[in-house]
């Protein structure tokens, strides 16, 4: 009886695919597709976008620039440091606008040291950010450890690039 049934169901299915293939309505031709007027179109958008709010680099709201660290460590390192400087500008330059910062690893060491050496980058960056002026309270913090990788893969430049702290304006 099985092999009977698995001899039927092939054909059963295509003479349902069949069936059900010639159900549909027939389509609308161009010309009644055709719109006269351009009341339906809608508002036209710029395609310009704005650099508030925009996304630029990694997870990091445009203007501002990602900061990336070292393996296993949360100091701001000496190339990163003109980077930190774009964003305090950005902040100085625009008082309303409060960031989070994101504090991210690779995908290699425990969740839980992961997420202790996210949270100590991204209170790093927060350190720095003071230290040139930003006011603390527009500052807060938070660490993905090595939930949000940017690149999925096991080499050096993978890795390198999930090492950093993503600045995020908080609307």
């Amino acid at each position: 009886m099985i092999r009977n049934l698995r001899a039927a169901l092939p054909a059963l299915l295509c003479v349902s695919v069949l069936a059900l293939s010639s159900c549909g309505k027939q389509k609308a031709t161009d010309t009644e597709m055709k719109v006269d007027s351009g009341e339906a179109m809608g508002v036209e958008e710029p395609l310009e976008s704005k650099a508030i709010g925009g996304i630029m680099e990694g997870r990091t709201s445009g203007p501002m620039l990602p900061v990336y660290f070292d393996f296993d460590s949360s100091d701001i390192r000496g190339d990163q440091v003109s980077r930190i400087q774009v964003n305090s500008e950005f902040l100085k330059n625009n008082p309303g606008v409060n960031i989070k910062i994101e504090g991210n690893c690779d995908s290699r060491g425990t969740n839980e040291y992961n997420m202790a050496l996210g949270e100590r980058r991204a209170l790093s960056s927060k350190k720095y950010l003071m230290n040139l002026g930003v006011s603390e309270a527009r500052l807060t913090t938070v660490s993905y450890g090595e939930e949000r990788i940017l690149l999925h893969g096991h080499d050096e430049l993978s890795w390198a690039q999930n090492r950093r702290d993503d600045f995020v304006i908080q609307e």
